[in-house]
């Protein structure tokens, strides 16, 4: 009897430990939400890292993207994606080719547009560790897919405690895939162009570039 009851109390103990992990995460990732929705435009600049032993893949890049809304201007490996709130533009130099087509319904597509946001549905939230990088306090978040079909297995989130930004995302696939994002750079509310989300097809014709249209 005497075991039963312990069993039964270590059982509620638990509950309740996890109870409050999830509740601290997403109160967390609550306060980074709104940081990243309190600023008119969000410039970040990345490093990007895809590993896979069993494949022996393990290559890095770095880019960067500019966030005005759902606007955005990404620019990675010699490429350049924009989204001007209606359409999606890829613009690959080296091709001289332009690709036009309609934005992804996929919400479970990481597009440029979500990569500060993404984490806000669609996942369970755990407490995890806190690290020191070079004197800042980096407190990971672990979301874990709603969906069990997913490719993803999970996502660990690193937030700045003091200034709320997104500071790491690694995620890792179910096929072992690891991805990890760092971010380099942080800025908010520059000064932008007008024209910045844009698209000139006119001067990309001019310039023999060939437009396909999806």
């Amino acid at each position: 009897m005497k075991r039963i009851v312990l069993l039964f109390l270590f059982t509620i103990a638990s509950s309740l430990v996890s109870a409050q992990s999830t509740d601290k995460a997403k109160a967390l990732l609550d306060e980074v939400y709104e940081k990243v929705q309190s600023y008119g435009n969000i410039y970040v600049a990345f490093k990007f890292e895809l590993q896979n032993t069993e494949a022996d893949i393990n290559t890095e890049t770095r880019g960067d993207v500019t966030l005005a809304g759902d606007k955005y201007l990404f620019n990675s490996l010699g490429a350049q994606q924009m989204y001007d709130g209606n359409k999606v533009y890829t613009i690959v130099p080296e091709n001289e080719e332009v690709t036009i087509e309609d934005k992804s319904e996929d919400e479970n597509a990481m597009t440029p547009s979500k990569l500060l946001t993404f984490y806000k549905q669609g996942h369970n939230y755990d407490w995890d560790i806190l690290q020191n990088v070079q004197g800042r306090k980096i407190q990971f978040v672990k979301l874990t897919p709603i969906d069990t079909n997913s490719e993803i297995a999970s996502r660990l989130l690193g937030i700045d405690i003091e200034t709320k930004h997104i500071y790491k995302l690694i995620e890792t696939g179910k096929n072992g895939t690891k991805t990890t994002i760092t971010v380099n750079s942080f800025k908010t509310d520059q000064p932008l162009s007008k024209t910045l989300f844009t698209f000139d097809e006119n001067k990309y014709q001019n310039d023999g570039y060939y437009i396909i249209r999806n």
